[in-house]
């Protein structure tokens, strides 16, 4: 059965905000999750739709490819791998959606555990790293468990204890008239544990900064902006919440030579008076090697020379890119006494053959010529 179309699993515009996005999102997940639809398959449905609608409409990149090339352009893993099954307790809601809210998740026994945080390494490249790919070292700071106290953020041989508060749930629940509102500990912040004594390494916070060094493989293709995930290799959680992502953001320096735009390269290559003239062959650098330029009779300065497939193939995949090369005619500098008076010999000859050597020059004269006379009153 074809996929339903994202936007309108979620019931929003095409230029939904991620504000509208997440908006829509709570208000299904709430109403179709399967915790408050037993036995509702088409609930089930329902919910798995929308989340997966939101989880590619909510990333930048997945949302640009979804846009172009619909549900083709979007990797399959990226969504099947997200756990849409029905056996997911309704806290799961509060993790994807609200996490923002209550800044944590709830562990089995009930108490709250917090997720680590996410960690951005910028990392500059030189374009034949990004073209050909490479494997990088980045050394990082990160918050890891600590070693001493193995997380738990009590002093070693002893034990974290249940909060009195709220029984070690994590959570206490008030009432106000017929409502009754649940919400995190005060004391105990939502771990369900009182450390009494703390570890003197992490001062009971369960973790500590340390510095580690990670090997980042940086595929071929890749270009300005785009983004490296390493999954779990952020900060360590907290009260055993699972570790955040490291992202990698790639800048690539710029080159002597080629700039790039796209798939394809562009470079200038300074050609002689003579050789524009007259024609030639050069020698014309690409990132696989030097290749032969073949310069026409009578070439313009400013002509583009397109050399196809010497260009990049994107990390996104598609077909080479080419090569451009713009020609630029070098005006000659330094001339000794007899090339400066053959120059102006040639510069005479030039003048008795009329505008037939200059064709444009004497079009452009001829333009401003009528401009000036257009301007008479």
């Amino acid at each position: 059965m074809a996929k339903r179309d994202y936007y309108e699993a979620l019931n929003v515009s095409r230029n939904a905000s991620e504000a509208d996005l997440k908006k829509a999102y709570r208000r299904l997940a709430m109403k179709y999750h399967p915790d408050r639809n037993p036995g509702d398959t088409e609930a089930e449905t329902n919910f798995k739709e929308a989340k997966e609608a939101y989880e590619v409409l909510s990333d930048a990149r997945k949302r640009a490819a979804y846009d172009q090339f619909g549900h083709a352009g979007v990797d399959p893993s990226a969504a099947g791998g997200a756990g849409f099954g029905g056996g997911a307790s309704f806290s799961d809601i509060f993790g994807d959606v609200f996490g923002d809210i209550f800044g944590a998740g709830r562990s089995a026994g009930g108490s709250r555990s917090y997720r680590g945080a996410d960690l951005r390494y910028n990392l500059e490249l030189n374009l034949d790293e990004a073209v050909h790919g490479t494997t990088v070292k980045v050394r990082i700071p990160t918050m890891v468990a600590c070693d001493a106290c193995e997380g738990s953020g009590a002093k070693k041989g002893t034990q974290p204890t249940a909060c009195s508060t709220c029984g070690g749930q994590g959570q206490v629940r008030m009432q106000q008239g017929f409502f009754s509102l649940q919400q995190t500990c005060p004391r105990c912040r939502g771990t369900g544990k009182i450390v009494s004594n703390p570890c003197p390494k992490c001062s009971g916070q369960g973790r500590t900064q340390e510095y580690k060094t990670l090997s980042v493989k940086i595929p071929p293709g890749v270009d300005t902006g785009d983004r490296i995930r390493l999954s779990g290799e952020g900060e360590a959680g907290e009260a055993g919440g699972p570790p955040g992502d490291l992202y990698v953001h790639v800048k690539v320096r710029p080159h002597p030579i080629f700039s790039r735009e796209d798939n394809n390269l562009f470079c200038e290559v300074p050609i002689s008076f003579g050789t524009a003239v007259l024609g030639g062959e050069l020698d014309v650098p690409t990132l696989g090697g030097r290749v032969k330029l073949k310069i026409p009779v009578e070439t313009q300065s400013g002509r583009v020379f397109r050399m196809r497939g010497k260009g990049i193939r994107s990390v996104h995949g598609g077909d080479l890119g080419d090569l451009l090369c713009r020609v630029v005619v070098e005006t000659p500098v330094n001339l000794n006494r007899k090339q400066k008076e053959l120059l102006a010999e040639f510069e005479a000859s030039m003048q008795e053959g009329g505008t037939k050597h200059s064709p444009r020059s004497s079009t452009w004269f001829d333009g401003v010529k009528k401009f000036f006379e257009d301007m008479k009153f």
